[in-house]
Parts: structure tokens; sequence; C-alpha cells
């Protein structure tokens, strides 16, 4: 069994002139993305591996969610469509039982959607819980149940 997080970042500001890449967390989205990672291990959820866009309010997330953890960035993440994320993650350690991808929507919002079947929005700061009995070489939209969907505008 495997189980893959897919985290949207949280709430970021609009800032004019800044570059999309550069655009950071909102004290709300530092917030949010403390809070992610305190739901997570109370569900006792430890990531294996974090990938993660290297766009810096991503990256703040994936900072303030896990902070003792190894933090991959990558760069294919940014801007990357649901395909794009499932042949990242089937190139993972086959070892690994926990991955959290952490990117921005509409990308991870389809990519959660595809593989669970699940029906449920995706704000920043959100994430799905997604089980599967395939190895991530293996998996496939369909191929993943829902366990838990989490947004920080209901918690």
């Amino acid at each position: 069994m495997r189980t893959l997080i897919v985290l949207r970042h949280a709430k970021a500001a609009q800032v004019p002139g800044l570059a999309d890449r550069e655009r950071p967390l909102t004290e709300r989205g530092e917030r949010d993305a403390q809070r992610v990672g305190a739901e997570l291990r109370a569900l006792g959820h430890r990531p294996d591996v974090v990938l993660c866009s290297p766009a810096l309010r991503t990256r703040r997330t994936a900072e303030l969610a896990f902070p003792d953890q190894e933090i991959s960035f990558e760069r294919d993440i940014y801007e990357a469509y649901a395909d794009e994320l499932l042949a990242l993650i089937r190139l993972q350690d086959p070892e690994a039982r926990t991955m959290v991808l952490c990117g921005h929507n509409p990308g991870v919002h389809e990519l959660a959607l595809g593989l669970s079947g699940g029906e449920f929005g995706f704000r920043p700061g959100s994430f799905a819980v997604i089980r599967t009995d395939s190895a991530w070489v293996d998996l496939w939209p369909g191929a993943g149940n829902l366990v838990t969907h989490w947004d920080p505008k209901q918690a």
C-alpha cells in the first residue's frame, strides 16, 4: 500500500510587477501551511519523499508543512498538467511508501481527481490523501482511493 498526498500551495499574495514564481504566501497562507503539516501528522502521515515546485509559494508551503523533511524541488512541477505530474511520480523511488507532491492548480487538482475519482474542490492549502495498491511506476488514473480531503477554509 502506498500513500500519495497531493498538496496545493497555500494562499499566495498578488503583487503587481512581481514574477509569478516569486509570489510569497500571505499571512493566512503561512498559517495554513503550518496547519497542513499539523493535520497530516495528526493523521499519522510522515512522507518519505516530498516533491515540490520551485516557485516561492510552493517552497514556503512545503517548508512550513514539513520542517524536518528533505524537500526535492522539481522545476517540472511548475505549470505542469496532471499527466506530467503523474509521469514524475512514476519515476520516484519504488521503496517510498508515502509521497507528497506540492504544486499548483489546475494540475494538482486534476491529478487528485483523476487518481481517486473523487469530486472535491482544491482551494489554496488543500490536500488530498490518496492510497493505492499500485507501485509508483504502475500508477494510472483511477488507481487510487481518496482517504481524506482537507480544505483550510472548512477545517
